[in-house]
């Protein structure tokens, strides 16, 4: 019998009851789980390019086909074994708030029509703040994640600092900045000729000196500098841009300072890493993304403001058909801060981790990765052949075996062939980069189930194919 669209209260119990034990058998075997299985058969792709059903099948069947056909072709980026791109990990408490925020169904974009469920969104903001130490009064919106909360804090510097007029416009970028901000700066508006990248120094970081030379080339040509883009943790080797040193720049110069902190900025939670990120706090504008440094599923950004009011200025509408809107700090109607009208209720899935966890849970994790990272980049470090990038500064770092008497394209191919066999493995996941046309594997701790035990597994396999150049 198909299922009603509505559903009683009895229907919503039989299909908890349906889900979350097989959910529960699947997370329970995530330890045993491949890292990865990305390989699927084209006939089983061919499986689901079927007829739109006219009338509706079992529940039972339907979430047996995605935990059997569907959800194990793919990255396993639920699993320990997930040390590529930047993990997250997909905290457990946060899929219970989605759960209750998905069924209660609260617009949380406009105060008037939750006025609680707004509070606790921004109250959730605010603690972020404290946490970055901005100063009082800044505040900011929820996202999907990173390339959005960079997006917004563009239009926003855009329109703050070139009102309608954006000739002669340039924004700086250096040669590192994860893509997703130049993107940013293209949809805002700003030509390609206008986004300047800014060489990096030894240690990938954005030279200030290069960036201050460019930026009187460029008044001295009677162009426009309004805005700096500074990385809080690159996604390439893990490298803190000096912040402090780019801060200054920009208050001398009088230009708006943004930090992508996507990757990294969330690291500050730790004491003893609040050192090389000094500066965030600084920011006009600052990006975090807990789907990354808090462990959260996917979807679950954040940009931070000093000023709300240059976020509302650059994002304000009304209509006759909304509900009267807020104009001050205390009470924001979300939707006059970003481009999203329609938007879920974002707050709860950090709310609830945080009161259920305490922050001190997050601290610990955090410290743990960092910990982790070090320990796996020494111990590659020390096999024969092998460089490092630089030493991780968070839990990022990027390694290479080199060969005497290889020409570079043969050391890529043997570096590229390493990372395939060690991938072979499927209990650990790795990725490349590329930095200047040499081949990089890079390894990210940042999950939230990888511990000792599997980044020392990860690294048995490692050393075994380091050791066998010839696979």
């Amino acid at each position: 019998m198909a299922a009603p669209l509505d559903s009683s209260a009895k229907d919503l119990e039989a299909m908890l009851n349906a889900t979350v034990p097989r959910l529960l058998r699947w997370f329970e075997t995530l330890e045993d789980q491949p890292s990865h299985a990305t390989e699927c058969p084209p006939e089983h792709l061919a499986a689901f390019r079927e007829p739109l059903p006219e009338s509706g099948r079992p529940l039972e069947g339907l979430l047996d086909r995605l935990i059997d056909d569907v959800v194990p072709w793919s990255f396993n980026t639920a699993g320990p074994g997930y040390l590529a791109y930047v993990p997250g990990g997909g905290l457990p408490s946060t899929a219970v708030a989605e759960l209750f925020a998905a069924i209660t169904n609260r617009y949380a974009g406009v105060c008037a029509a939750a006025p609680v469920a707004v509070e606790i969104e921004t109250q959730v903001l605010r603690w972020l703040c404290e946490l970055m130490g901005m100063p009082k009064g800044a505040l900011g919106v929820m996202t999907t994640g990173g390339s959005l909360s960079n997006f917004i804090g563009a239009v926003a510097a855009r329109h703050d600092r070139l009102g309608e007029d954006l000739t002669g416009a340039c924004a700086y970028v250096s040669s590192e900045i994860h893509h997703c901000m130049t993107k940013a700066l293209r949809l805002a508006g700003i030509p390609s000729a206008g986004i300047r990248t800014v060489p990096v120094d030894d240690q990938f970081r954005l030279d200030p000196s290069a960036l201050r030379a460019l930026i009187l080339e460029d008044r001295a040509a009677g162009k426009r500098p309004f805005l700096v883009c500074a990385s809080a943790g690159t996604v390439n080797t893990g490298a803190i841009d000096p912040l402090t040193d780019i801060a200054d720049l920009c208050a001398d110069e009088d230009l708006w300072f943004h930090v992508d902190g996507a990757y990294g900025a969330l690291f500050r939670l730790v004491p003893e890493l609040e050192a090389p990120l000094r500066g965030v706090e600084r920011a006009d504008s600052l990006v975090l993304d807990p789907h990354k440094g808090l462990f959260l599923p996917y979807g679950t950004g954040v940009l931070l403001v000093k000023d709300l009011r240059a976020l509302r200025a650059a994002h304000d509408a009304d209509a006759a058909y909304l509900p009267p809107l807020n104009e001050g700090e205390e009470q924001v109607d979300f939707c006059n801060l970003s481009p999203e009208l329609s938007r879920d209720w974002r707050g709860i899935r950090l709310w609830l981790p945080f009161m259920l966890h305490g922050i001190q849970a997050f601290r610990d994790a955090l410290r743990e990765k960092h910990e982790l990272a070090i320990h796996a980049a020494e111990a590659i470090a020390q096999e024969p052949g092998v460089v490092l990038a630089h030493a991780p500064r968070l839990s990022l770092f990027a390694f290479r075996q080199t060969f005497e008497g290889l020409s570079l394209e043969q050391e890529n191919r043997r570096n590229e062939d390493l990372l395939e066999r060690i991938n072979h493995h499927r209990r650990a996941m790795l990725t490349s980069t590329e930095i200047d046309g040499t081949f990089w594997l890079r390894v990210c701790v940042l999950h939230l189930r990888t511990h000792r035990e599997r980044v020392d597994e990860a690294l048995r396999i490692v050393r075994e194919e380091l050791r066998n150049p010839g696979g």
